[in-house]
């Protein structure tokens, strides 16, 4: 059951095959046996229970309030949730509960879904391998799969198998390692430059970036303004769709959301690619790509192509400066916004009392970490009044020029682009921490960010295992609000490639007996 998708759940939950309640405790203690993992910073056991017993009165007087009703779900530890502790992974927040929900934690919670707990990042968001927070790091379930232990063979006896454990990616990693390790059906992400795509490409699941400005940002605790998006993490396309139906739409509360309303969809079965046209940018074929992923990506195009999909190479120039141009803008912003952790308001104080600016200083050197205190100098340069021209209005003049590449392209017949989504598949903990965060989140956010800047929704859809039992995945990326074409093509590729489920001994111990004949998909037709 718990492997199950969601849709299979929300039916079996209606039909009475399993109530709310039964589904929350399968969770809970499958998270407590996973605690290793250490995706989750909070477990809100009794919210949930609370909250699933709501859901069992409901389905009992055959009320439910739709397909999330009684469905267990996690959220980011960047969202504010009412009642329970927000901390963003930094002592800056430490303890820090806030007096209100983010508009999608509350869209979730009035659907029904029961709220599991808050998930483990990197720091305010600032990373790419979810390393760097203070609660320690996140560990990728396929670490502990038997698709994994199979192929990796210690380099020497002496050799800790407790080293050889791989990352998750960032920032969204105890989101993706939440849903794959089977803990919740759905979780909530965001994605600044790749946050959602980037884990969710390593640990073997679907990560949904939408168009900006389609989900509100209301209660995410901002880190680029202008290119942050709330993101969703499921365990296939049909999921992402359903999720996105309930969060997406115009709030109030957030001025950057698109006015019209949004009318959810249910995913067609593409049986007929021929009409599609597929954009493969050369300009993504970028440095440090492996072979492998290489020769999938090539693997992905040739399927469209025999499909009867109109295949063609396409160029987007400017693309070889985004990443810089992206660490420039999100420096920039993350210095503006990081400016209001003064120890006045809330989150961490200093005890320094000497004076005002001393307590401020004293404050947000205790508060942050390395990482965030070098965005903030490195923005705070940028913005001086010497450099602004030269530095933050260039890169936005670029952006510009990144973003009319897409038109461009889109303009030009394509309709969706294909790219890979990380260069290489999830590399081990103790090889991922000899570099540098800044380094690491260059290397690893050169696929993703483009989307980002250019406000495009896309998506990472797992594709196969690499050579080391690991899993590779694939973006797509669509034109603007065109969520349902892109989720369309993505689920028609996803029942091509038929990417394997995770072999995880904790899984099937607390689902033993509890199947009532769910289909998996099992043969890894693709890699």
């Amino acid at each position: 059951m718990l492997r199950a998708s969601l849709r299979e759940v929300s039916a079996a939950l209606r039909e009475g095959r399993v109530s709310p309640a039964e589904l929350c405790q399968r969770c809970l203690s499958l998270i407590k046996s996973t605690k290793f993992l250490n995706a989750y910073i909070t477990v809100a056991e009794e919210t949930a229970l609370r909250q699933a017993e709501e859901s069992e009165k409901r389905y009992r007087r055959g009320q439910p309030l739709g397909v999330l009703d009684g469905i267990p779900v996690a959220v980011k530890d960047n969202f504010n949730t009412a009642g329970i502790e927000t901390t963003c992974a930094s002592n800056m927040l430490k303890g820090y509960i806030s007096p209100y929900n983010a508009t999608v934690v509350q869209k979730l919670l009035d659907q029904g879904a029961v709220l599991l707990g808050k998930t483990n990042l990197d720091e305010f968001a600032m990373g790419s391998g979810s390393t760097d927070g203070v609660f320690g790091p996140v560990r990728n379930p396929w670490s502990y799969s038997r698709q994994y232990k199979e192929k990796s063979v210690p380099k020497s006896h002496s050799e800790d198998k407790e080293s050889n454990w791989v990352i998750t990616g960032g920032s969204s990693g105890g989101s993706a390692a939440a849903v794959s390790s089977f803990t919740c059906f759905a979780a909530l992400g965001s994605d600044t430059g790749g946050s959602t795509r980037n884990p969710a490409a390593h640990c073997g699941v679907v990560g949904l970036k939408p168009t900006y400005g389609l989900i509100s940002r209301h209660g995410l605790i901002p880190l680029v303004n202008s290119m942050d998006v709330p993101g969703i993490l499921t365990r296939c396309v049909d999921d992402a769709a359903v999720v996105l139906g309930s969060l997406a739409g115009h709030d109030p509360k957030d001025s950057t959301t698109v006015q019209d309303n949004f009318k959810p969809f249910e995913l067609p079965n593409l049986t007929d690619v021929s009409k599609l046209s597929i954009g493969i940018p050369k300009e993504y074929h970028a440095p440090g790509l492996s072979s492998e992923i290489l020769a999938l990506w090539s693997k992905a195009a040739d399927l469209f192509k025999d499909a009867g999909a109109k295949v063609i190479e396409v160029s987007l120039p400017h693309t070889r400066y985004s990443i810089v141009c992206y660490h420039v803008l999100c420096t920039a912003e993350v210095a503006s916004n990081m400016a209001r952790f003064d120890g006045l308001e809330y989150g961490h104080r200093s005890d320094m009392n000497k004076s005002t600016e001393s307590m401020y200083a004293a404050t947000r050197r205790e508060g942050f970490n390395d990482v965030v205190r070098g965005r903030i100098l490195s923005g705070n340069y940028f913005l001086l009044k010497q450099n602004y021209e030269n530095y933050f209005v260039k890169a936005q003049k670029v952006r510009r020029l990144i973003a009319n590449d897409f038109v461009k392209v889109f303009r030009s017949g394509v309709d969706i682009l294909l790219t890979p989504t990380t260069l290489t598949d999830a590399v081990p903990y103790m090889e991922f921490i000899k570099e540098d965060n800044r380094t690491r989140s260059a290397q690893d956010d050169v696929l993703t960010q483009a989307a980002n800047m250019a406000g495009l929704p896309a998506i990472n859809v797992p594709t196969a295992l690499s050579e080391r039992g690991l899993p590779i995945g694939l973006q797509f990326i669509g034109r603007s609000f065109q969520e349902k074409q892109l989720l369309s093509v993505a689920k028609w590729f996803e029942k091509q490639v038929k990417f394997p489920v995770i072999q995880l001994e904790e899984v099937k111990r607390h689902d033993h007996g509890f199947h009532h004949g769910f289909q998996h998909q099992k043969s890894a037709s693709f890699s």
